[in-house]
C-alpha cells in the first residue's frame, strides 16, 4: 500500500529537476496507484510537433519511481530505475498527456510499475509502458 501523502509534498520532490522542466504534475493518488501529468508542448516535442518518446520514457519513470518512494523508509532505502520499456502507440501534438502507473508487484528488493498515458481529452492510449524499480540502501553522507 502506497502512502497517502498531501499531493503538493510529492510534487515538491520536482523542484529542480526534469520533472519540473518536462512539467510533470502528480495529480492522483491511491492505494496502489498513482496519476500524473504533463503538458504535450515544446517542452515535450519531436521535431515533428508531436510527443517525444523520450518524454513519454520520462514520465513512466517518473512516476514509478514517485510511487516506489511512497513504498520505503527514505531514510533507510532509495529507489533506483533499472529497467524501462515504452510501446507508442498513438499521438499526441497538444494538450496534457496522463499517466496512471499502478504497482504490480511490491517486493523488497524490486518493484514493478505498469504505466499508461492516455490524451487527458479523448482518453486515447498513446502509449503503455513498465518500469522496474530497485531498491538499494541509502548511503550515509
Amino acid at each position: 500500500m502506497l502512502k497517502q501523502v498531501d499531493l503538493d509534498f510529492i510534487n515538491s520532490f520536482s523542484k529542480d529537476t526534469m520533472m519540473e522542466t518536462l512539467g510533470i504534475e502528480c495529480v492522483g493518488l491511491g492505494e496502489d496507484y498513482l496519476v500524473a501529468t504533463m503538458p504535450v508542448n515544446a517542452n515535450t516535442h519531436q521535431p515533428m510537433k508531436l510527443l517525444h518518446g523520450g518524454a513519454s520514457a520520462a514520465l513512466i519513470e517518473s512516476i514509478g519511481s514517485m510511487g516506489s518512494t511512497l513504498l520505503l523508509d527514505l531514510d533507510k532505502e532509495v529507489p533506483v530505475g533499472i529497467e524501462i520499456n515504452a510501446n507508442h502507440v498513438g499521438g499526441m501534438s497538444s494538450g496534457l498527456v496522463k499517466a496512471h502507473g499502478k504497482i504490480v508487484h511490491a517486493g523488497k528488493r524490486t518493484h514493478v510499475w505498469q504505466v499508461d498515458l492516455t490524451d487527458n481529452d479523448t482518453g486515447a492510449l498513446v502509449c503503455t509502458g513498465r518500469l522496474t524499480v530497485m531498491v538499494v540502501p541509502q548511503k550515509k553522507a
